[in-house]
């Protein structure tokens, strides 16, 4: 078992891995500014909150709590927001990731796993995605990705530094045993957004519903975040046996549409859906479904929770105990 510091591990997907890796038998030390996360999903004791732009701070965490390995989250992740401030974007997803990387060469661990992002690919030219297909972000925040994964490469190349860099499709649902789910502000994914309509009965808006798709709305592949969990455990795991450095698609490979979602919604939670039909968003492609093939071959990974319903329930399950 192994001592993994998780860099935005009070936020949605990095709680929820922090939980999974607690439950695996590995020792989990998160670092959080806390800035977008919420200190009540780290258990007491584990929490040390600060940035991953203190590299000076860092070094002494990883040395002090004998770190392996490191789980990387911490970054800020809405699209459109990095549109409107690609500078803070790239300061903090660019800059606050090479600060990590120099500490950890410093304090001797070198082995990661990155969270990347389907926004890579940009508008993809196939579908299913495969890690093969051409870069092509078309906004801040994708671009800061791949800028990372282009880190990485150099740094196993020249620092003996292994990584593997996860490119998630559309994150979603919830450990509501556990309390975490998505807490977002403001919320910008499908599933809570359609739920909060359900509950304070606000229409929520569907952008577009004349895409080149059977019905007529944009198709996603939504993966449950506790399968998407699993990948970051397989991952380290594989690097810490000696794995070499690579790259993955998480998603489950099936695509289903807004209105199918909104439709499993209404079966979930047994209430109608109130929606508005917006205009369509600049830059949203009709479709993006992972080829998950190098994951599955590679890592052993396949997703247990992939069911829509299933997915929609523990979102629901979590929302309905939340907070308002």
């Amino acid at each position: 078992m192994a001592r993994i510091l998780v860099t935005g591990g009070a936020g949605y997907i990095g709680s929820v891995t922090r939980y999974a890796l607690e439950m695996r038998g590995h020792e989990p030390v998160v670092v959080d500014n806390l800035s977008r996360g919420y200190r009540e999903s780290v258990p007491s004791g584990l929490l040390h909150v600060l940035d991953t732009r203190d590299k000076g701070a860092l070094v002494k965490l990883l040395k002090e709590q004998r770190v392996d390995a490191v789980i990387h989250f911490a970054a800020y992740i809405a699209v459109g927001e990095s549109t409107k401030r690609p500078e803070v974007y790239f300061e903090n997803n660019v800059s606050g990731s090479i600060s990590l990387f120099e500490a950890m060469v410093e304090a001797g661990v070198k082995y990661l796993v990155f969270s990347s992002t389907a926004a890579a690919y940009g508008t993809p030219q196939r579908v299913p995605i495969a890690e093969t297909e051409p870069l092509a972000p078309i906004n801040p925040y994708g671009e800061s990705k791949v800028m990372v994964e282009k880190v990485l490469q150099w740094l196993d190349r020249y620092r003996d530094f292994r990584s593997i860099c996860l490119r998630y499709f559309n994150a979603c649902g919830a450990e509501p045993e556990a309390g975490l789910g998505e807490r977002h502000d403001p919320e910008t994914h499908l599933i809570p957004l359609i739920l909060q309509a359900v509950v304070t009965g606000k229409p929520v808006t569907i952008f577009g519903d004349d895409y080149d798709t059977p019905d007529g709305t944009c198709i996603r592949d939504y993966i449950h975040v506790s399968d998407l969990a699993h990948s970051h455990i397989l991952a380290i795991e594989s690097l810490l046996a000696g794995g070499e450095s690579n790259v993955f698609n998480v998603g489950t490979g099936e695509g289903h549409s807004v209105k199918e979602v909104i439709a499993a919604v209404e079966r979930v939670t047994g209430k109608k859906v109130p929606f508005t039909l917006g205009p369509r968003r600049e830059g949203d492609p009709p479709r993006l479904v992972a080829d998950p093939t190098r994951l599955k071959e590679k890592l052993g990974w396949k997703p247990e929770r992939a069911d829509l319903d299933r997915i929609v329930s523990d979102a629901w399950k979590f929302a309905s105990a939340a907070p308002s």
